[in-house]
């Protein structure tokens, strides 16, 4: 059975599915991820309520020194064209803190809209978020440390277009295998109900 027909199937079967995805080779986990549509994303994202909690460790294992970038490859819900939904989180750990990642997002559109930095954290204890997902991706604060070399500039998301972007949201992820997740986007709390893939490359 295709990516897609094990997303569509109506019953819970994230096991499956992520067997499926640890068993495929880079290039076609990846382009499985960017088959999915919006209803289809929004039912990965349900079905991955189920499976335990995304940690830090899936987005950046242990192995990596701090300050290497790490690239998920992403695949996202908006209404644009195709080349426009394609995109990268890139990931790294701060210098002696294990608790948190810093990271931003390359895209065609960065050098117009900017690089909408984030840190990633745990929602443990925090009963609404926990909820939502394992981890959030959180715009509301940037880097307060040195990033990857070679990074964009750090600024905050409420300077220039990228307001109109990042500015007051948080993406929460769930994961679905060893090297994929799907992340549902919030703005002032609420749902978007746009979705996204990420795919950690190695």
């Amino acid at each position: 059975m295709e990516f897609l027909q094990q997303v569509d199937v109506d019953e819970n079967n994230i096991e499956e599915i992520a067997s499926w995805l640890d068993a495929a080779g880079p290039e076609a986990r990846l382009a499985a991820t960017r088959t999915l549509s919006r209803s289809a994303q929004r039912k990965l994202f349900q079905k991955a309520e189920s499976v335990a909690p995304i940690s830090l460790e899936d987005l950046v294992p242990s192995v990596k020194p701090a300050r290497q970038e790490v690239i998920h490859h992403g695949w996202n819900t908006l209404p644009l064209p195709g080349s426009q939904r394609r995109f990268q989180k890139r990931f790294c750990r701060p210098e002696g803190d294990s608790s948190r990642l810093f990271g931003y997002n390359e895209a065609p559109s960065r050098r117009l809209i900017g690089p909408g930095y984030f840190v990633t954290s745990s929602t443990e204890g925090k009963v609404s978020w926990e909820e939502r997902g394992g981890l959030v991706v959180d715009y509301f604060q940037v880097p307060d440390s040195d990033v990857v070399d070679g990074w964009p500039k750090v600024k905050p998301n409420s300077r220039g277009l990228q307001f109109f972007v990042y500015h007051r949201t948080r993406d929460f992820l769930r994961k679905i295998s060893a090297h994929v997740s799907v992340g549902a986007a919030y703005k002032n709390g609420k749902s978007l109900d746009h979705y996204f893939m990420l795919c950690r490359e190695d």
